[in-house]
Order: structure tokens, then C-alpha cells, then sequence
């Protein structure tokens, strides 16, 4: 026969695992989701990237102009500049997709002549990533051009 003390700690190991196993889980259910619903490189075309004017456009190697979906950086020069955070936003941006080939969702193209479109390296969606780190902002305006910013407003 079992101690009352033996039995509370038996009884808070049972389910202390039970609490593990099923939270391990529900991280292996959420990983498969991602990884079945995140599209791979065969399925969207791709670009290289000759690099970044702002936060928030990017040329290509082939001359095409992206204006990156559905986020705003910070002005380099106008009326609302920000210099020093512009640079910072610019540079971070250069660092991730500079000479890298990456994935794109064209979604259409604005009255300058500009690609608007979403990028993405491996996993990596490049405007999350720049309004994770504080680089840029959700532009709400445009915000249900994409799935992931459309959760963060």
C-alpha cells in the first residue's frame, strides 16, 4: 500500500507527462501544418535580388522592380523622411536578400510600373521578418494582400 505523500507525487508525475506528451503533440500537429502548408520552392517562381533602395523595394537581377506587399518602411527622403531608421531598414533587408534568390508572390502592379509582391527565403517570409524586428509596419491599408499580416493587426 502506497503513502498518501507516494501517491500525490505518483499521481503529479502522471500527469505532469500526460501535460508533456500532449503538448508534444500539438508542436509535432502544428510543425506538419506548416510544413504541408508552406509552399516549396517548385511551386512559386523565383528571383535574384540585385538589392534593395529602401526597406521596402527591391530590384532585380533582371531589372524588375518589387515594392514589397502589404508592409511601409521608413522614408529615406521626402516630406515624412527618417533617415536613420530608413538606412537601418535598408541595410537589415540587403543583409537577408543581396544577391540571394528568392521566392515570389506577384500580386500585381502599382501605378508606378512596380511589382507588388511578397518575398520569401526558405521559410524565411522576408516582410514578417522585417515587421518582427521592427524594420518596417504593417500598411493596413493593404494588409489583406497577405495572409500573415492580416493576424497581426
Amino acid at each position: 500500500m502506497l503513502s498518501l505523500n507516494r501517491r500525490f507525487i505518483r499521481n503529479l508525475l502522471i500527469g505532469f507527462f500526460t501535460v508533456l506528451v500532449i503538448v508534444f503533440i500539438f508542436a509535432i500537429i502544428a510543425l506538419f501544418q506548416t510544413l504541408v502548408t508552406y509552399p516549396n520552392d517548385q511551386e512559386l517562381p523565383s528571383v535574384t535580388i540585385q538589392s534593395c533602395y529602401d526597406g521596402d523595394t527591391c530590384t532585380t537581377k533582371r531589372g524588375e522592380t518589387i515594392r514589397l506587399a502589404c508592409i511601409d518602411a521608413p522614408e529615406l527622403r521626402g516630406a515624412r523622411a527618417d533617415p536613420f531608421r530608413a538606412k537601418a531598414a535598408k541595410d537589415y533587408l540587403n543583409d537577408l536578400v543581396d544577391n540571394s534568390t528568392v521566392t515570389i508572390r506577384r500580386i500585381k502592379e502599382d501605378s508606378f510600373g512596380r511589382t507588388i509582391a511578397e518575398l520569401s527565403k526558405g521559410p524565411i517570409n522576408i516582410q514578417e521578418r522585417l515587421v518582427e524586428k521592427g524594420y518596417a509596419q504593417i500598411y493596413e491599408k493593404h494588409a489583406s494582400q497577405c495572409a500573415w499580416s492580416t493576424n497581426k493587426i
